[in-house]
This record gives structure tokens, C-alpha cells and sequence, in this order.
């Protein structure tokens, strides 16, 4: 039940990333945005690794092997998908751009049933087609 608590606070946080995003993209470009915020990142979690005692497991060898390749590639991907976020919440509603950007999780379920071969039951695919349907509404122009 832990992981349920740690991802109900990713969620509030991811939250309140787009509105203070969309308060700072009034004056700031989108990409500046993505820069600045990602030297935020890297500096708290630098704190968190320092005061946790986390990097004191840290090696160079770990970019080496899948794992450290996977890690990388998910960075990049990571930086990516904030880039067309910051770019979508700029010129669109806080509201309607992090619902279409939730549809992440549709792409996920189809990602992990054909990369990690984890099962798409019944209920995975209601939920997605659920997902999919709350993200049009929401997103539909009022």
C-alpha cells in the first residue's frame, strides 16, 4: 500500500507543477521554462541524494549496461515530453493540456503489455477507454 501513497503525492505534485508553470509561463518562454525548472530538479534532488546518503552509492559504471542505458533513455524522453508540455500549457488551458498529457498513461498500459509483457485484462482496457474518454471531454473546446 505504499506505493499507492507515493504515487497519490507524485500526483499532487505533478499537480501543482502545471499551475505554478502556467503562472510563470505569462512572462517566460516555454523552453526557458523547461530549462529552469529542470536545474530545480537537478538541484533538489542533488539535496535529497546528499541528505538521504543516496549518493554515496553512486558510480560512472552505472551508465554502463541496459539498465544505465534505460535510465538515460528515460531522461531523455523525460525532457522531451516536458518540452511539448510547457509548449502545449503556454497557448492552452492548465486543465485541458494536463488531461491530454495524462493520456500517458493509455501509452503506458500499450507500452508495458508490449515491452514488459505485463497483462491488458478487461478492466485495463476499461480503464483506458474510461482515460481516454475523461481526457476528450475535458480537453473539448467550451
Amino acid at each position: 500500500m505504499q506505493w499507492f501513497v507515493f504515487a497519490l503525492l507524485s500526483a499532487l505534485f505533478a499537480g501543482l507543477v502545471t499551475i505554478f508553470a502556467k503562472i510563470g509561463l505569462k512572462t517566460i518562454d516555454s523552453s526557458l521554462v523547461a530549462i529552469i525548472r529542470s536545474i530545480f530538479v537537478v538541484l533538489t534532488l542533488l539535496l535529497f541524494g546528499v541528505f538521504s546518503g543516496k549518493l554515496s552509492t553512486f558510480s560512472p559504471n552505472l551508465f554502463w549496461g541496459r539498465e544505465g542505458v534505460f535510465i538515460i533513455l528515460s531522461g531523455v524522453a523525460g525532457a522531451i515530453s516536458w518540452l511539448f508540455y510547457f509548449w502545449a500549457l503556454r497557448t492552452g488551458n492548465a486543465s485541458q493540456v494536463a488531461s491530454i498529457d495524462k493520456l500517458s498513461l493509455v501509452f503506458i498500459v500499450l507500452f508495458s503489455a508490449v515491452f514488459l509483457a505485463e497483462k491488458i485484462t478487461w478492466q485495463v482496457i476499461l480503464g483506458a477507454i474510461l482515460m481516454i474518454s475523461g481526457a476528450v471531454l475535458i480537453s473539448w473546446p467550451h
